[in-house]
């Protein structure tokens, strides 16, 4: 029998250095951060390539790769505009003490901040405690690049001892052998 153990994705901002051209057709050379879903940071700049080594012509440069902190991504409406949004709330103690205030990073998509801030507010609504947003800002962020469907890893479930395991051929014998016999043997 299979079972799934699904693998935990962390979001890293990726910056990339390349030659980039302008609107005007001038050439500038950019520093651009995206994020991306990957497990690990090798994962991370390797993913980074498979994105984007056939869109960006030429040859550019992973300058940095830090983990985020982001909680949650609410896209919407496609603009490619990406706003951090920063909420605070306070949860009860699980030992009945005193409550703690947890601060969360959100990033949203939108047009305008207004737009953020909406958006964000849907998509809170279903939580269930009180919270306050501290602030929300445009994010540097080009292009967020989601976890892959096959960012699963599958692995044997056990079943029972010694399931799955292959005798050796060097610790079988035909008859159990007693440890002090061979000894006084090989003297």
């Amino acid at each position: 029998m299979w079972t799934q153990i699904l693998v935990m994705i962390n979001w890293f901002t990726v910056k990339l250095k390349y030659t980039k051209q302008l609107d005007n057709g001038t050439l500038k050379r950019v520093t651009e951060p995206y994020l991306l879903a990957g497990m690990t940071f090798t994962d991370a700049e390797a993913r980074i390539y498979e994105e984007l080594g056939t869109t960006i012509r030429g040859e550019f440069l992973v300058t940095g790769i830090a983990r985020t902190d982001i909680q949650e991504i609410f896209p919407f409406d496609g603009s490619n505009v990406w706003y951090k949004c920063k909420i605070s709330y306070e949860s009860p103690d699980a030992d009945g003490g005193k409550s703690k205030k947890i601060t969360q990073l959100m990033l949203v998509e939108a047009g305008t901040v207004k737009e953020a801030y909406d958006n964000l507010a849907e998509n809170m609504s279903n939580l269930m405690v009180d919270y306050k947003v501290i602030s929300v800002a445009e994010s540097p962020i080009i292009e967020v690049f989601y976890p892959k469907e096959n960012e699963k890893r599958v692995e044997p479930a056990e079943e029972g001892p010694m399931k799955g395991m292959i005798p050796n051929e060097d610790f079988a014998s035909e008859k159990a052998s007693n440890p002090i016999d061979e000894l006084e043997a090989n003297e």
